[in-house]
């Protein structure tokens, strides 16, 4: 069963960059933190400052901000083919070995929302600290369908 959700806004980046590039079928989406209205929905590092429980609820807000981007620049999602690759950066503490726990849950919200055009590979990197203080930020690609490729940058 799909989920039905009503996506935020496609939030803008934090810097110089653009949020979405699509090119020769090929998407890739900037790093998304878990930003709700503009604001981070909690900070710090999981397994110290957050519960795996909240870097979880973290990962789940990130995600439904790559699938408003996606959104934004697909048409609705029409013109995408599926995910490609989910890369997972999670602040973490000494000691905390459970990113892959924390990356399930985009993991789910991706495929529960999606499909099988949600499916993806992917890699769960611990760091340090992340901008913002973010405890959480993800970066995906994605391919569109070759009739609906975009050249430019939105």
């Amino acid at each position: 069963m799909v989920l039905t959700l009503d996506l935020p806004k496609p939030p803008n980046p934090v810097g110089a960059y653009e949020a979405v590039v699509i090119r020769r079928g090929v998407g890739m989406v900037s790093g998304q933190f878990p930003l709700r209205d503009g604001k981070l929905i909690a900070t710090g590092r999981v397994g110290a400052e957050l519960s795996l429980a909240e870097g979880r609820e973290a990962a789940q807000v990130a995600a439904l901000n790559v699938l408003a981007q996606i959104q934004k620049h697909t048409a609705n999602f029409e013109s995408l083919d599926g995910l490609l690759r989910l890369e997972c950066y999670v602040a973490s503490a000494d000691g905390f070995y459970h990113q892959p726990q924390v990356l399930d849950a985009a993991s789910e919200l991706f495929v529960g929302y999606l499909g099988n055009k949600g499916q993806h590979t992917r890699t769960a990197v611990s760091v340090h600290q992340l901008p913002l203080n973010s405890p959480i930020e993800l970066v995906v690609s994605f391919a569109c369908r070759p009739n609906h490729w975009h050249t430019a940058i939105d």
